[in-house]
């Protein structure tokens, strides 16, 4: 289902926000270790801030999104299968930020943080491939004559098919 151009940044803007400061993080965390140790140790502090902030108003969207978009998508069955992998690579990241941030067995942290990092690697292009998949099916209806679209990039009144006078269409 189609969002919104403002949702859409605000949401396109976040994860950017969260894949730049997670993946400059990484760098700085590995650059602590050698010259300049405290300058990376604060860039790293501060990027880890940045990621954190990123990740309240993504899960803020994330809230949005529900209602908004992934109900209404999962009931007309469009983009199910990335949808659920958006979904899932979602969760697992709530599950392992939570993990980072309040796992106290240090045993249980470089398992959490390389899951973290590698689901952080891998959902720039499940995104880009549930944005373009979305938007392939959303042309392919608009091209379809059976279809109106509102104003507003809608459906007029839901889909309009030939009907048959005194026939009704029940819908699921």
């Amino acid at each position: 289902m189609p969002l919104s151009a403002r949702f859409r940044f605000a949401l396109y803007a976040a994860f950017a926000t969260l894949f730049v400061t997670g993946a400059a993080w990484l760098i700085a965390d590995a650059l602590k270790d050698g010259d300049d140790a405290e300058t990376w140790q604060i860039i790293a502090a501060n990027l880890l801030m940045l990621h954190g902030g990123a990740a309240m108003l993504a899960l803020m969207l994330l809230g949005a999104l529900a209602p908004l978009h992934v109900q209404r998508a999962w009931s007309t069955r469009k983009n199910r299968t990335t949808g659920t992998a958006m979904l899932s690579f979602n969760a697992v990241f709530v599950a392992t930020s939570f993990g980072l941030y309040y796992a106290g067995a240090e045993g249980f942290r470089p398992w959490i943080s390389g899951v973290h990092i590698a689901i952080g690697f891998g959902f720039p292009l499940l995104f880009f491939v549930h944005v373009l998949l979305g938007r392939r099916q959303s042309a392919r209806q608009a091209g379809n004559p059976r279809r109106i679209r509102g104003a507003d990039g809608g459906q007029a009144s839901g889909d309009r098919q030939q009907r048959t006078p005194g026939v009704q269409v029940r819908r699921w």
